[in-house]
């Protein structure tokens, strides 16, 4: 069983790119873990649509067949840290791989909602898809000693 990250395009700060690898080296300690940065090509004049159209078949392309995904969205589900260590332990225990998907600035076609398992939200707030990376992966990282019970989280 494995956790990947999809990702539309690279990350372009290259401070966030530091510290969104570091936490990358941190949960491979626990789980093998791995970041799929997909690169779309995109016309200038293209719409709304045509990117999402374009993201969504790039998306489905990357993911394996018996994953189970998860899409981050922000009408997805919330929860408390020790709540989504709960939630990726009884999903790690189906012995399923894991896949989490971060859309580009349009979000997701309809396609990809439609393939995926279920949605999670970070917050009510809007963060900017650079920015989610970081925050998700800390947050893989927070669950994985939470569930070891390791002195990062603190209640």
């Amino acid at each position: 069983m494995k956790i990947s990250l999809i990702l539309i395009g690279k990350t372009a700060d290259s401070r966030l790119e530091s510290l969104i690898n570091e936490y990358l080296d941190r949960i491979k300690h626990y789980i093998p873990f791995e970041i799929k940065t997909l690169e779309p090509k995109r016309g200038k004049q293209d719409s709304e649509a045509l990117i999402k159209q374009q993201e969504g078949e790039l998306i489905l392309k990357a993911i394996p067949a018996s994953a189970d995904v998860v899409l981050l969205d922000e009408r997805g589900k919330q929860y408390r840290s020790i709540e989504f260590a709960d939630y990726l332990q009884k999903k790690m225990s189906s012995g399923r791989d894991l896949v989490f998907v971060v859309g580009g600035p349009f979000g997701f076609s309809q396609e990809v909602y439609d393939r995926a398992n279920g949605q999670i939200s970070l917050s009510k707030m809007t963060f900017s898809h650079q920015m989610i990376r970081l925050l998700f992966t800390e947050q893989i990282y927070r669950a994985m000693t939470i569930l070891r019970h390791e002195p990062y989280h603190h209640e």
